[in-house]
């Protein structure tokens, strides 16, 4: 209950429209490059459900301990509340893409951090692929300490690390991807954005997020 107290304090739903916008061109026109027609998608800390509700794919899944996931998700996104070191109702080798959005750095230190890649891992089958988008303290070094339940600090050079250290093989890197928060100063409208991704010298700019890609071998 805590979790989901927190969550209404800070995120206003009635923001909820504009950022699925965002997050549907992202999906089109970036995310869409790493799952394809048919893969199992997994989406890990699901939240408002932005990311999973937009990309397309043959099976769409949000797991998340928030209880309110179930009113944020599309009819077709199956929900579970399971725990990300323990996803026990996965068996191994039973998706394709995994994904994580804003959120290793909730998570109280970097064991548990290291425990749920391990988790993502052993259920992405050979060749999956593990889609991280992640706050780069690097680039945010006052601000990453904003939020309350922000605990553990990550790099996309210590994520490279951590996703190698377990036997992955890390596709695809880039330091700095989006701004921080949909709330930063740009982009703030969905034709902003698909600009925004046609420009990558821009992100060297504006960038304040890492993105990682790793695969099983």
């Amino acid at each position: 209950m805590e979790l989901e107290q927190l969550y209404r304090h800070r995120f206003e739903e009635n923001e909820l429209p504009r950022k699925l916008a965002i997050w549907k061109v992202l999906c089109d026109d970036y995310f869409s490059r790493f799952v394809k027609h048919n893969d199992v998608v997994i989406d890990v800390g699901a939240g408002y459900c932005e990311f999973i509700n937009n990309i397309c794919c043959g099976k769409r899944i949000a797991v998340d301990l928030n209880p309110r996931v179930r009113e944020f998700a599309a009819m077709n996104v199956e929900v579970r509340h399971e725990s990300c070191t323990n996803l026990a109702s996965f068996i191994e080798s039973s998706a394709d893409v995994v994904f994580m959005s804003n959120f290793l750095e909730h998570l109280p230190n970097k064991q548990v951090v290291l425990d749920t890649l391990a988790e993502a891992k052993r259920i992405l089958r050979p060749g999956g692929r593990l889609v991280i988008l992640q706050p780069n303290i690097k680039f945010i070094p006052g601000d990453y300490w904003d939020f309350f339940d922000h605990h553990t600090p990550l790099t996309d050079k210590s994520l490279v690390e951590a996703v190698t250290t377990l036997g992955m093989t890390p596709s695809h890197v880039v330091p700095r991807f989006l701004p921080y928060t949909t709330k930063s100063r740009l982009p703030q409208s969905p034709w902003l954005v698909r600009l925004y991704l046609k420009v990558p010298l821009v992100w060297r700019l504006l960038g304040k997020q890492s993105l990682i890609v790793a695969e099983k071998r």
